[in-house]
């Protein structure tokens, strides 16, 4: 609490609005928008690797808040004041950090396949700056930060090559998929059956259960895609930059209103976090292989400009 004091000294009017503005790099929906365009438009395996740093670490993120259960900072110090404008999005219990992890997991991964020199050094400058932005806004400790950090730059380093080298990479990411079903599976159990303490925020509790299935959905449909597109899809990421946009444009427009349309579907199901889940299921379905069987239309319009 005391960096956190430090940092609350320094606020100036200017750097406050900088500052949201970079911590808006660490929001989960700009991650999940980035790895689905390398994934559609640059290279498949990056959005695959992306994708699975991106899950693994929200799942562990998740783990942490529900275990230790450690209030944000100005809950565990009335006397502390974070910035007001931030403190919307600083949902759920503080640590760790979901900001840093998304920020690593989305800048960290591309700076580790890429190898230009300058452009891992601003991707992983970016990284510590959202990191730097949750402390000075006074929604996060430098332990949840830290913790973070480190979770992200592990899963990164260690997950990189299972996707980069093409000998036997299709059998390696079907080892980690069937690992990321059962952790899922296991994870929505603990949810599920953990006798929590009377203590413990019901609320929390509660979102970390749909975060739970919502992430399991959601690998559901990863490793269905991943299976599909090997065997009958096998989508091309190519195409003219005009025809990349459409592409992008259209397929996360239509991505979005299918999660919707899944929790219309669904909500006959009297268990809410089942219908997020399904909901989940349908959208990553249609991201990672019935989208892409549209690609070779994009792709046939920059053929046919040329």
């Amino acid at each position: 609490m005391e960096f956190l004091r430090f940092l609350e000294g320094l606020r100036a009017p200017w750097l406050t609005e900088v500052m949201l503005v970079i911590t808006a790099f660490g929001e989960e929906l700009l991650f999940m928008a980035v790895a689905v365009i390398l994934f559609w438009c640059v290279n498949k395996y990056l959005g695959y690797y992306m994708l699975s740093v991106g899950f693994i670490g929200i799942q562990l993120n998740q783990l942490g808040k529900v275990l230790f259960r450690i209030d944000r900072p100005w809950v565990r110090d009335p006397s502390f004041h974070a910035v007001e404008n931030a403190i919307p999005e600083a949902t759920g219990y503080s640590f760790p950090s979901g900001h840093t992890q998304n920020a690593v997991g989305t800048f960290g991964t591309v700076a580790r396949w890429i190898r230009v020199r300058w452009v891992r050094i601003a991707l992983w400058t970016l990284a510590v700056l959202v990191a730097f932005s949750r402390m000075y806004l006074g929604v996060h400790t430098p332990a949840d930060v830290v913790v973070s950090f480190a979770v992200a730059a592990v899963l990164i380093f260690a997950l990189f090559p299972v996707f980069k080298d093409n000998e036997g990479r299709d059998r390696r990411i079907r080892v980690l998929m069937i690992a990321m079903l059962v952790w899922s599976a296991a994870q929505i159990a603990f949810m599920e059956l953990f006798p929590f303490p009377a203590t413990a925020d019901a609320e929390q509790l509660y979102h970390g259960l749909e975060n739970a299935y919502k992430i399991g959905g959601a690998a559901v449909g990863f490793a269905v895609s991943f299976e599909l597109d090997r065997r009958y899809v096998r989508f091309d990421t190519k195409a003219v930059w005009w025809a990349q946009i459409i592409k992008v444009a259209l397929g996360l427009g239509l991505a979005l209103g299918l999660k919707e349309l899944g929790y219309a579907v669904f909500g006959f199901i009297p268990y809410a976090p089942v219908v997020k889940a399904l909901a989940y299921l349908l959208m990553v379905l249609f991201v990672g292989c019935v989208w892409p069987m549209t690609f070779r239309l994009f792709t046939k319009l920059g053929k046919r400009e040329a």
